[in-house]
C-alpha cells in the first residue's frame, strides 16, 4: 500500500456510512471504521476540498437472489453522526452500488475541477468497490482509504483490496492520506 500524491483538487467520497448499513455484521470494528471516516472528512474539509456524504435509499430494479426482507426503520437512511456532516458537504442519495449512477456526482466533481477522488465507505465489496470502478471508468484518479472501510464479509473486503483496488487506483491508510493532505498546504 503506498499513495504516490494526492491532487490539487481532490474530493473524498464517504459511501452508505448511515445507520441501516453499519448497524448490520461487519468485517471490522465500525466504530474505528467511523472514527477514521470522520477524521479523513475533517481533514479535507480544513484543506477546502470537497466532502461527497453517500446514501443509499434502496435498491436498484431487477430480479436478485438476495435482496433484504422486511420495511427499514424510519432512520434507516440516516448519515452517521461520526462524519460530523457540515451544510457544504455534497450529499448524493443513490438507488444502486455505485454512487455515479443516475445521480449527479461526476457533474458536481467536474464543476468542482476534481481530478481525483479519495474513497471510503461500507460495504467495500459493495458500494465502495463500485464507486471505485465508476471513478475510474470516468477518469478519476482513485484513492482508497482502506481503514475507512469494511465488508458484512472478511474475505469480500480482502479481495477488493487485495485483487480490485490495486487495479483501480492506490490504496493507504487514513493517516496517509492526511499526512500529504497536509504536506502539500
Amino acid at each position: 500500500m503506498s499513495i504516490t500524491a494526492i491532487d490539487e483538487k481532490t474530493a473524498l467520497i464517504l459511501i452508505d456510512m448511515q445507520k441501516g448499513i453499519v448497524s448490520q455484521k461487519t468485517a471490522h470494528s465500525v466504530d474505528d471504521v467511523l472514527k477514521h471516516a470522520g477524521e479523513l472528512a475533517g481533514a479535507f474539509r480544513r484543506h477546502r476540498l470537497p466532502v461527497v456524504l453517500v446514501n443509499v435509499l434502496g435498491g436498484a430494479p431487477g430480479r436478485v437472489q438476495q435482496r433484504p426482507a422486511g420495511e427499514r426503520p424510519a432512520d434507516w437512511a440516516e448519515l452517521m453522526p461520526q462524519l460530523d456532516a457540515q451544510p457544504g458537504d455534497h450529499r448524493v442519495s443513490k438507488r444502486s452500488w455505485g454512487a455515479f449512477v443516475n445521480t449527479d456526482l461526476a457533474e458536481y466533481l467536474r464543476a468542482q475541477g476534481v481530478t481525483q477522488v479519495v474513497i471510503g465507505g461500507v460495504s467495500t465489496s459493495i458500494g465502495v468497490e463500485s464507486t471505485a470502478r465508476q471513478a475510474y471508468e470516468g477518469g478519476f484518479n482513485v484513492t482508497l482509504a482502506v481503514d475507512a472501510m469494511t465488508d458484512s464479509n472478511a474475505d469480500a473486503h480482502d479481495n477488493s483490496v487485495t485483487r480490485i483496488f490495486p487495479r483501480l487506483g492506490e490504496i493507504g491508510t487514513v493517516r496517509e492520506i492526511v499526512e500529504r493532505l497536509d504536506a502539500r498546504a
